[in-house]
């Protein structure tokens, strides 16, 4: 097991830029994903952390040892690719083995090594089989067994639940975990789906254009995320994101405004443009609002589209012509606001009412940097108002 560390890593090819300045100092036995859409550069970063590529600038440690320029093999890396990849002539054993038996290994500690990886992904009794032989699953466990056996010093693991059906994804995730516990090593998992990344990993990368956006456990991303692009990624359904600006007393968007007092507000004043963030689970029917101890004024609206998932129903609403709605677009950040209620609750399309907001779950953005102000707007006229804003790109500072 080790620690890795990533300072000023830059990959570019030619005029295109897919990692730009990252840094990540990674804790020896932590679980750490790296999430964005597609393109973002989470694979280039992991490429480099292999070795299957070299930065164009930047060190890579990994311990002690500066591993920037040392081939895969040098580095005490196993990986896991979204292609399983596995031999199709040779047996499970044969497959797991096989590294070591290019090594020349002896075979009594290839022998070991093959058992305690088989106890480990629970292929016990399947040393004989095919791939062909065996569902998706089991061939996703051999590939992760081919890498325990190696005992490498960090695991390295590109989406390689993608391929597999949403059911046997979510079984995985729990064996992943599982694993991870009983290996007691570092793990960078690279993901573009959040769930995996939000249930298995101790801190998530956010990344977008090849910049890091934010480090830090995956409910400080979700609750106090650093910008607005995390704020709109982290999350499913997506944060409520609407435009608006401030005044002294008050964030006014064309809809609806949440009192505050400007100049408690870090790094804002009147007139600034700001993005007003508000997720869906946080925003209550003005009969239920006595579960929230701090709720905004009551804002008049419409029911549009309802989505029943079962253990809830997201409720899709357009702002009534009478508090002054305008804005036009899609329902993420526009003349619609999403909902989340309880499934038992009583609630018709078409059906006219009042919500309300959690002041509490109230975020800032500045709408031109994109950067977070404030997360909760509760006491943003007490004097004593001090910033919850979490520190962005870090979990510490540190990154």
């Amino acid at each position: 097991m080790a620690n890795l560390t990533l300072e000023h890593v830059t990959k570019r090819y030619e005029d295109v830029t897919a990692v730009d300045d990252m840094n990540l100092d990674i804790d020896d036995g932590e679980f750490i994903c790296l999430v964005g859409p597609s393109g973002c550069g989470k694979s280039t970063t992991m490429e480099t952390i292999a070795g299957l590529t070299k930065p164009t600038e930047g060190t890579i440690t990994i311990g002690d040892l500066d591993v920037t320029n040392l081939p895969p093999k040098d580095r005490g890396v196993a990986m896991v690719f979204q292609n399983i990849a596995l031999f199709p002539h040779m047996d499970v054993y044969e497959n797991i083995s096989f590294g070591l038996r290019l090594r020349d290994y002896d075979p009594d500690e290839i022998d070991r090594r093959v058992e305690h990886a088989t106890d480990v992904v629970q292929l016990e009794g399947m040393l004989d089989r095919m791939p062909e032989e065996m569902s998706g699953g089991q061939r996703q466990r051999v590939a992760i067994a081919r890498a325990i056996v190696r005992e490498p010093d960090v695991f390295l693991m590109d989406e390689p639940l993608a391929n597999l059906d949403a059911k046997l994804r979510v079984h995985m995730r729990t064996e992943l975990q599982r694993l991870h516990k009983e290996l007691d090593t570092t793990i960078i998992y690279v993901t573009h789906d959040q769930a995996e990344a939000m249930t298995m990993s101790d801190r998530i990368a956010v990344i977008d254009g090849g910049e890091l956006q934010q480090i830090d456990p995956p409910l400080v991303c979700y609750n106090e995320p650093a910008n607005l692009f995390v704020a709109g990624f982290i999350g499913s359904p997506s944060m409520n994101l609407l435009p608006g600006k401030l005044t002294a007393n008050a964030a006014e968007t064309d809809d609806f405004s949440i009192d505050l007092d400007v100049e408690n507000v870090p790094d804002a004043s009147a007139g600034d443009d700001v993005t007003v963030g508000v997720r869906p689970e946080d925003v209550y029917p003005t009969d239920t609002q006595g579960a929230i101890s701090t709720p905004s004024k009551p804002i008049h609206v419409t029911t549009d589209v309802l989505e029943p998932m079962g253990d809830q129903i997201f409720v899709y609403l357009t702002f009534d012509e009478t508090d002054g709605g305008t804005m036009k677009g899609d329902a993420a950040g526009s003349d619609q606001l999403l909902m989340s209620v309880d499934p038992d609750r009583e609630i018709e399309e078409d059906e006219s009412m009042e919500v309300v907001f959690d002041r509490t779950k109230v975020h800032l953005f500045d709408s031109a940097s994109g950067d977070a102000l404030v997360h909760g707007v509760d006491d943003l006229s007490a004097s004593g108002f001090e910033s919850r804003v979490s520190d962005t790109r870090s979990g510490g500072g540190d990154e």
